[in-house]
């Protein structure tokens, strides 16, 4: 029994090594300029989880971008964008995007979309891995209700990328969705875009996109024409072991609640990560002021939280492997 358990400790420790040199050495067409911006972009701590839920994806979705006509499912959003749009546009003149990306209010402590704002791009969440925002059903109802009707979308949020705006080069953290871009109210031009894995993508509205979030991709709108777009977050097509482990990675989501305004609910993270933000503000200072300290305090926190991560892993491949035995028993 011992011998299993050391032995089955040494697999998961190798899988995790293996699925972090994978995501930054040969997923996909692009690579990192360097382990730094890896390190800085690419989320390392979850590619063992993400690389478990790529092995269980089925083959409708193994690729950087979908057929949007292979989800039949999503079609009641996509028929129904122009209504959609409507709802948008009113958040978008009311102002409520500027809103969410004010220091002073809550939904600007955004952990996955924290460093965006700089850039121009704002948001207006709808409903987030299952927390729907009371704001969003005050100020777009039907676009709420629209999005409730199918099953298979595990959040969405409005995403407006102004003129001269932009979004860096990243990948997203977690691979249990896909993301859906639904083009509302958009320059319609080449020079609005996105890049994924190397491919260039301009919005058109009332068009689809479908891709997977976790390759490399960044967007540029050197237009003089904002972009207001339906952004949701679609459930991964697995199979049955795959299935039976997302949920728990969902349930990491689900601690990421962000609210739009005062009356909805705030997830751990949000509360967190409010909480640490003056403290990375004062290292920032530091790194001016004093690089040797900086460095060593920036490298033991990244070494702490990856170390933190990888018992999370293990504690998941735990779980899946006894799960397995139940099912196999």
């Amino acid at each position: 029994m011992l011998e299993m358990t050391i032995g089955f400790t040494v697999a998961i420790v190798l899988f995790c090594a293996f699925s972090m040199i994978y995501v930054w050495r040969f997923r996909g067409s692009l690579r990192f300029e360097g382990f730094g911006e890896y390190v800085r972009k690419g989320w390392p701590m979850f590619a063992p989880l993400n690389c478990f839920l790529y092995l269980m994806t089925k083959k409708r979705a193994k690729k950087p971008i979908m057929d949007v006509a292979d989800f039949q499912e999503l079609a009641p959003i996509l028929d129904n964008w122009q209504t959609i749009r409507d709802e948008a546009r009113e958040l978008w003149r009311s102002q409520y995007f500027d809103q969410t990306k004010n220091p002073d209010n809550k939904a600007y402590y955004d952990i996955g979309f924290r460093t965006f704002y700089k850039y121009g791009w704002g948001k207006f969440y709808l409903d987030w891995y299952g927390y729907t925002h009371q704001s969003a059903q005050n100020l777009c109802p039907k676009t709420v209700e629209i999005v409730k009707k199918v099953k298979t979308v595990n959040g969405a949020m409005f995403s407006v990328l102004p003129a001269g705006s932009k979004l860096t080069r990243h990948l997203d953290p977690v691979a249990c969705s896909l993301r859906l871009h639904l083009a509302l109210d958009t320059p319609q031009h080449d020079d609005c875009f996105i890049e994924i894995d190397g491919t260039k993508y301009s919005w058109r509205n009332g068009n689809a996109l479908l891709f997977d979030e976790t390759y490399l991709h960044h967007a540029k709108n050197e237009t003089e024409d904002y972009r207001l777009i339906l952004m949701c977050e679609v459930e991964r097509p697995m199979n049955i072991f795959g299935r039976i482990v997302n949920p728990f990675f969902k349930l990491l989501m689900r601690i990421t609640v962000v609210p739009n305004t005062d009356e909805d609910k705030r997830g751990i993270a949000n509360r967190l990560f409010s909480w640490v933000s003056p403290i990375l503000k004062r290292s920032k200072a530091l790194k001016q002021t004093n690089p040797v300290m900086y460095q060593f305090s920036k490298w033991t926190t990244n070494i702490i939280l990856i170390a933190l991560f990888l018992g999370i892993c293990a504690g998941f491949f735990y779980l899946a492997m006894y799960l397995w035995g139940l099912i196999t028993a």
